[in-house]
């Protein structure tokens, strides 16, 4: 079995919701000798971001996501312990949250994902999380980002609030969320933006150089 067609595989089990054919893929993976990274983040990875344009499109709902969630940790519990550390490119802490207002989640646990899978310690706050909670979390942890997303226009104003709050942290501020540019994002005084899931943990390894 090629390496195409195991990441092949692994795309389409989160798709077809199959969690037995993702653990037997992600373990002839490892038997094949696919680097484990490579299956998570050109097999796993890709499955889970098109469930989640399809939840944003309104072809799958949250059921499904829940099952495509869970067949992702199955791939994930089988492959991390796997990954050369070298590959684990990050060793920093990341509080993530939803700002007050919002109940969207689904990007910000997709992002999270992500940034789990490059090593990042995650403290996840949740959906529509107070600015006090933010600050309370910034407090009580020595985190290097506060990443935050708004999905809609009308709480975009709230990653401000979050800049405002950890000035003088040290903390970077890495935000996204459909609404949202880069050219917003920095206007709001974000320090990084992550315009869709796959690409916010190279940009938060960019926000640690």
């Amino acid at each position: 079995m090629s390496k195409e067609e195991i990441l092949k595989d692994l795309h389409e089990g989160i798709i077809d919701l199959d969690e037995e054919k993702i653990k037997q893929t992600s373990q002839k993976a490892l038997d094949e000798g696919v680097e484990p990274i490579d299956a998570i983040m050109d097999g796993l990875i890709p499955g889970i971001s098109e469930m989640g344009e399809k939840y944003d499109e309104g072809e799958v709902f949250v059921p499904e996501i829940m099952i495509a969630s869970e067949c992702l940790y199955a791939g994930l519990d089988i492959l991390k312990p796997h990954i050369d550390e070298e590959d684990l490119a990050a060793s920093g802490k990341i509080i993530i949250g939803v700002v007050e207002g919002d109940v969207h989640d689904i990007g910000k646990n997709l992002v999270k994902l992500m940034l789990e899978v490059k090593g990042f310690d995650i403290i996840d706050l949740g959906k529509d999380v107070e600015n006090e909670e933010f600050k309370e979390a910034l407090e009580q942890n020595d985190a290097d980002i506060i990443a935050v997303s708004a999905m809609m226009t009308s709480t975009m104003s709230g990653i401000k609030d979050i800049v405002e709050l950890s000035k003088g942290s040290g903390v970077k501020i890495l935000a996204g969320g459909a609404p949202v540019t880069r050219e917003q994002a920095e206007e709001l005084g974000a320090d990084g933006f992550a315009p869709k899931a796959t690409g916010a943990a190279e940009e938060a390894l960019e926000l640690m150089k």
